[in-house]
């Protein structure tokens, strides 16, 4: 079975991306990916499939064009963002990209918080923090309907001081889309607090797997933010 994985790409890294894929995998072609409007569906000559995804979800008028007649492959040499109508596809993608606006990040999880606003993969303001919530308990009875009591209520504050700092800097920094990782389950909570109902209904890139919110990982997170989304499946194995 064909083994496949996904990367994130900074815009700025994706030419040189191409040519490492060319170099490894031969001529290929470019299409809209039919799973998505958004994306670009590249295949090479060996069999080795790409998906190219933007962060963001597309808008009602960007869905990119379908391929020439016959598509257009790249050849040998270096591919250029400049010209065949791959080339074309690929630059529609990066157009949706605007690298100069502020992207919201919030990440969570039980115990912890980090967020904060980011501009072209840089932290503009940030405030980072821990607030204890208990793990679960095996104990039963009342004992297990305390702990659980005091559990929710330990967890309800941590949400709403995440919400609260959150606010105070997406205030300060209003952003045009979020990035939230972490624990999804608080991550929800965070974004439905009332503090936050101005921002909630801000386009979202893809939610971050993170287990230590830490202001290290929400550096990550900023510079990854509005990376592209590239999933390989390797070419098939021969029998």
């Amino acid at each position: 079975m064909a083994q496949t994985r996904s990367v994130l790409l900074e815009a700025h890294r994706l030419e040189g991306w191409l040519t490492r894929f060319l170099a490894r995998n031969g001529p290929y072609t470019m299409e809209p990916d039919p799973g998505s409007e958004a994306s670009v569906r590249i295949i090479a000559a060996n069999g080795c499939a790409a998906v190219l995804t933007p962060p963001l979800p597309a808008g009602p008028r960007s869905s990119l064009s379908a391929p020439l007649s016959g598509g257009h492959g790249v050849g040998s040499g270096s591919p250029s963002l400049t010209r065949d109508h791959g080339a074309d596809l690929v630059a529609a993608l990066l157009g949706r990209l605007d690298l100069s606006l502020p992207v919201g990040l919030l990440l969570i999880r039980r115990g912890g918080y980090s967020v904060g606003v980011a501009r072209q993969g840089r932290i503009l303001a940030s405030k980072t923090g821990t607030r204890y919530v208990q793990g679960r308990t095996a104990a039963g009875g009342w004992s297990q309907q305390r702990f659980a009591r005091r559990r929710a209520n330990q967890a309800a504050g941590l949400v709403e001081e995440t919400a609260g700092r959150a606010a105070a800097l997406l205030a300060a920094h209003p952003p045009s889309s979020l990035q939230l990782g972490g624990d999804r389950t608080l991550a929800g909570q965070v974004l439905a607090e009332p503090i936050l109902r101005a921002w909630a209904g801000l386009p979202q890139t893809p939610f971050l797997t993170v287990q230590d919110p830490r202001y290290t990982v929400l550096e990550e997170a900023a510079r990854s933010a509005l990376s592209i989304r590239i999933t390989v499946t390797d070419p098939p194995v021969a029998s």
